[in-house]
């Protein structure tokens, strides 16, 4: 009957995971149109909007675009509101359904009204993947497997659930703070915290996939690194969290499970062990403005003393494998000379860290023109960065580096850093921090195994570069006296015009002297973003700290 409401509402949340997406709607679709339900993609943000829209129509999806990432739980709400069905039934993108999933769900949810949550088997596919498994631990994806039989139980997963549109309503929408661990359950927990029941569906079993570089060892482990630190933040807000004491347990016992039963399982769960501690020793973002990193960066104290022995040992390996060297040879020879001026402001307390890094600097083989003055009284970072851009024009020249006075810059520093920055293509990139560095934003610090990273974003200081393709837009630079938020409009632009950004991993710097914006007064800075910002595109928080790909090699 034309206008009747469907059967279900079938939600997939999707982002930059195309090829998983097309998999799934090819399983759905066609039992959404034999139901007369209807299935609605939620685009968080994607890169290819227009792929996701095309894999959407082709299966006769509706799309729904978010204008910028917001995450897993604010792509459900916006599916629960486009949804015009009784029944929102949830799913994740990387699924497969085979045929009688969706028919044993809405039997389902027909044969228990009284239950307003409802969810199915989910069952691991790692495809391609040649891992051995014990068996004895849970499966290194998300899975659920309650019995052969219908039963109550306490929780169901969001890649398999189905919720009635009156308990929705009266709950209100998913939690849009939680990500990762606990995005799901945190509603789950709240609908049973007021006497709702939940009902397993044996016979809607569906698969959960993994393919390719995801199904393989690597692929794994940093999945389960990344759930580690979000499982860690969830527990803490609910004060279930153990202390890290207990966690360093829970490692050895998993080093011991890899040697004893000779288990792929085993590094998996110690990456999830690994975030779980990072996740306590540096704990994500918490609130605030989207466009400040929610961190302070300090490192000092007991975390200073872990974070220089992670930093030795981090040394010792590339010692050990001969990385540094050759990347020091590699950067001798390529790419050909170039033409290099460097601006900074140099304050009297901080003389000496600024002639050491003129030292360094100077002992390129590139063309390199060093421009440190003292500030003008009265002006802000930008302000007097632009006065010395107006001096020193950049206009011939093939970099640019913007360089505070008090890093400390490793041997063979800008060699290094143009010939990775060339190597892969970057048109702004930083070199890494060290661990024992203090620095806000946590995609920032040195990542073991990396020669670059690829992200979303890099930051105003303490060291940047710019490639000559990026002068016209970006230079002079805004009449900002501390420029807040400005890396985060340079990120908006980079993705308009298609140029890459990069952490240089292999060249990792030491700020040190004093914590960032130290000398600011954050109140006034905070207000000067939010002015700058506001009419203009920049990428948020939980966007800039995202890693698009690691390179381990050149």
């Amino acid at each position: 009957m034309p206008g009747a409401a469907p059967s279900a509402s079938i939600v997939v949340p999707t982002r930059d995971r195309a090829g998983y997406l097309d998999v799934a709607l090819d399983s759905i679709a066609p039992q959404a149109r034999a139901a007369g339900a209807e299935v609605i993609v939620v685009d968080d943000a994607s890169r290819d909007r227009r792929r996701v829209a095309e894999i959407a129509a082709r299966h006769g999806a509706r799309c729904e675009h978010l204008l910028q990432p917001q995450g897993l739980n604010a792509a459900r709400n916006a599916g629960v509101a486009a949804a015009r069905a009784d029944l929102v039934v949830f799913v994740d993108d990387d699924v497969e359904a085979p045929p009688g999933w969706l028919d044993a769900l809405l039997a389902g949810a027909a044969g228990a009204p009284d239950h307003d949550v409802l969810g199915g088997p989910i069952r691991p596919r790692l495809e391609g993947a040649h891992l051995r498994l014990c068996g004895r631990e849970d499966p290194p994806i998300t899975a659920l497997d309650l019995g052969p039989d219908d039963a109550d139980g306490e929780v169901v997963w969001g890649a398999n659930l189905a919720i009635r549109r009156r308990a929705l309503d009266r709950l209100g929408p998913f939690e849009e703070g939680e990500t990762g661990a606990g995005d799901e359950e945190e509603w789950v927990r709240r609908y049973r915290g007021e006497g709702g029941r939940v009902r397993y569906v044996a016979a809607a079993g569906l698969d959960h996939r993994r393919a390719g570089r995801d199904a393989r060892l690597p692929g794994l482990a940093a999945a389960a690194y990344r759930r580690g630190r979000t499982a860690r933040r969830y527990d803490e807000r609910r004060g279930q969290a153990p202390p890290p004491a207990a966690e360093l347990r829970t490692l050895a016992g998993c080093a011991w499970h890899t040697v004893r039963r000779r288990c792929a399982n085993g590094p998996i769960m110690a990456a999830h062990t690994v975030g779980r501690i990072a996740e306590a020793l540096d704990p994500a973002p918490d609130g605030g403005p989207d466009f400040l990193s929610g961190r302070s960066g300090n490192v000092v104290g007991r975390r200073a003393g872990l974070a220089a022995a992670a930093d030795l040992a981090l040394d010792a390996r590339e010692a050990l494998t001969g990385r540094r060297g050759r990347l020091r040879r590699a950067a001798a020879e390529h790419p050909p000379r170039r033409r290099v001026l460097v601006l900074g402001i140099e304050r009297p307390e901080h003389r000496q860290l600024a002639a050491a890094a003129r030292a360094e600097l100077a002992r390129s083989r590139h063309d390199v023109e060093v421009a440190l003055a003292p500030p003008r009284p009265g002006r802000g970072k930008f302000e007097n960065l632009n006065a010395l851009l107006a001096r020193h024009p950049p206009a011939g020249r093939d970099w640019l580096l913007v360089v505070d006075d008090d890093v400390r810059l490793p041997r063979g520093f800008l060699d290094v850093l143009l010939f990775c920055a060339e190597r892969f293509d970057l048109r702004l990139a930083q070199p890494a921090h060290r661990r024992r560095s203090h620095a806000a934003w946590g995609v920032t610090r040195r990542a073991p195994d990396s020669v670059v990273r690829e992200t979303s974003f890099v930051e105003i200081g303490p060291v940047t570069a710019f490639h000559r393709d990026t002068f016209d837009a970006l230079l002079p630079f805004p009449d900002l006296r501390m420029g807040w938020g400005l890396d985060l409009h340079w990120a908006a632009l980079a993705r308009a015009r298609g140029w890459r950004m990069g952490v240089v991993d292999a060249v990792a710097i030491a700020h040190r002297a004093r914590p960032a914006a130290a000398t600011y007064d954050r109140d006034r800075a905070v207000a000067e973003a939010r002015e700058f910002l506001a009419s203009r595109p920049y990428v948020p928080r939980h966007e800039a700290e995202r890693t698009l790909a690691v390179h381990r090699s050149w």
